[in-house]
């Protein structure tokens, strides 16, 4: 992939993710916090797998570094009888106040070509890989993090048409079969319900953040969980997202943040604003941080925290090549 950014060029090198290391030095912490010790290695450290080889449930690429009519560079694009692609790289402001951010256009003619994929291929908590190892694996030409459902035991978890978990309790977002995407609210449906109603996935983080095209009052204010760790998402913040035009177009977006003088992050408000000036008519927040990642053919495109190192997370959202 042709880098329209020299500076992305002192990106550091990715090195290979280890679970020993990382259940080591997890362990270490732990063990420093005392009590709560054997409870918090069980919820946040071990590997609990509830489903495997979940791949088996499932119910050419053209690089340049031209300036794109909008003044964002043209990154890469992919095209094939089933799926075309453009990603293109985004910048507003300049010093301290610089956002950079990645949005990649994304037409199908089949909705089931947008797809999920597990760490390791196996449902449950804990389990974590990098990005660029899940979308090798699914043989994915396009993937971004998901909702890294494997942190928390809640939420609806429908995946290429198989429901994994139903205990509804956020705002979530469905792909549907027919092309589209809507928000809804856990708490009044059931997994069985949504994939009877032709939902291929629902992703559960958030919040919404576009809904009939308009930007989502409140947004700033909302926090999405109270787990350890991850009680706001509020601020200005690297991000993912996910949106769509119109059945069958679809938007992935990530956000580099954290790195002065490269990206700050966006506020929940700015990430809104980013998707209706591209069209939206629908979009959703996922776990952004230092897990936000976009891949395209097995290279990170984006610059995680200013470092070029991907995050372990537990799935991805992908186009199928």
């Amino acid at each position: 992939m042709t880098n329209p950014n020299p500076t992305d060029g002192q990106r550091g090198t990715r090195h290979p993710y280890t679970r020993r290391a990382f259940l080591a030095g997890g362990l270490g912490g732990l063990l420093a916090l005392g009590g709560g010790t054997a409870w918090a290695l069980d919820r946040f450290v071990i590997e609990h797998v509830e489903a495997t080889n979940t791949s088996a449930n499932s119910s050419s690429s053209v690089a340049s570094a031209t300036e794109a009519s909008n003044g964002a560079f043209s990154v890469d694009s992919y095209a094939s009888d089933t799926a075309k692609i453009a990603i293109t790289r985004h910048t507003s402001g300049s010093g301290s106040d610089t956002i950079t951010w990645f949005v990649a256009d994304i037409t199908v003619t089949d909705a089931t070509l947008v797809r999920s994929a597990f760490a390791d291929d196996e449902f449950g908590q804990n389990i974590i890989a990098y990005p660029s190892a899940i979308a090798a694996q699914a043989g994915a030409v396009l993937a971004i993090n998901g909702d890294y459902y494997g942190f928390r035991d809640t939420g609806i978890v429908i995946r290429n048409g198989v429901a994994y978990r139903d205990r509804g309790v956020r705002q979530g977002l469905a792909f549907r079969s027919d092309g589209s995407m809507t928000l809804y609210d856990e708490t009044t449906t059931t997994a069985a319900r949504l994939v009877a109603d032709g939902v291929w996935n629902t992703l559960s983080f958030g919040p919404g953040l576009v809904d009939d095209g308009r930007v989502i009052s409140g947004i700033d204010d909302i926090e999405i969980d109270t787990n350890v760790g991850n009680h706001s998402v509020q601020g200005q913040q690297p991000r993912t997202a996910v949106g769509v035009v119109d059945d069958n177009h679809f938007l992935f977006v990530v956000v580099d943040g954290r790195s002065s003088g490269y990206s700050r992050g966006m506020t929940m408000t700015e990430l809104a604003t980013a998707f209706v000036d591209l069209g939206a008519t629908v979009a959703y927040n996922l776990d952004g941080g230092g897990s936000s990642a976009m891949i395209f053919n097995s290279q990170l495109v984006n610059n995680p925290l200013g470092k070029g190192q991907e995050r372990g997370t537990s799935d991805i959202i992908y186009v199928a090549g």
